[in-house]
């Protein structure tokens, strides 16, 4: 069987939710909304029957722990769905936050607010930090311990200052999603 083409995202709350609908459907890809909540409400083995039904790919995925010190559900789900033997992770959409216990992890690059692509972090605003390849998050502390391609740092999906907001067609989201597909080979590959 064809391993399915996945990108995971940080984040699963409302605003997620709208957004990542919004820029899968843009892509033509599928969006797994079930896997929405605050925190992730299904298993790795749940989203990953969800995943496998998909009628076709990129499919979109969203973890979130909602600010649970350590491993919470997003995070065991995330590792659960990234390590199953059917799903390719094409990258992931690293979703900054104001974390109580810093929690972080190394990215490939970020993308501003602005829609600028950076080396730097960028805070849950979407404003540059100083840290060079790493952004604080609540869902991200897991993703060094995986084999993921490209890792796009951003803040706070559809938020931003609205910048990222639906009402502007989710700029900054959709502009994470194009590099990860553009990275990953995905509009190379006829599988």
């Amino acid at each position: 069987m064809r391993k399915r083409r996945v990108i995971l995202v940080t984040d699963g709350d409302e605003y997620a939710k709208k957004t990542i609908e919004h820029v899968a459907k843009k892509v033509g890809g599928r969006c797994i909304s079930k896997s929405y909540g605050n925190p992730t409400n299904l298993t790795g083995k749940e989203i990953v029957d969800l995943v496998l039904q998909a009628p076709y790919d990129p499919i979109f995925i969203m973890f979130d722990d909602s600010g649970f010190v350590g491993e919470g559900a997003g995070e065991k789900a995330l590792m659960d769905v990234a390590k199953h033997d059917q799903i390719n992770v094409l990258g992931v959409i690293a979703v900054a936050s104001r974390t109580h216990r810093n929690e972080w992890t190394k990215v490939d690059v970020t993308i501003d607010r602005f829609g600028e692509l950076t080396h730097y972090g960028v805070d849950k605003s979407g404003i540059q930090e100083l840290e060079i390849g790493r952004i604080n998050g609540d869902t991200v502390y897991c993703l060094d311990q995986l084999e993921i391609p490209i890792v796009v740092g951003i803040g706070d999906v559809g938020k931003m200052a609205r910048m990222d907001h639906i009402k502007y067609g989710c700029p900054i989201t959709e502009k994470a999603v194009q590099f990860i597909l553009e990275r990953s080979g995905f509009y190379d590959s006829t599988s």
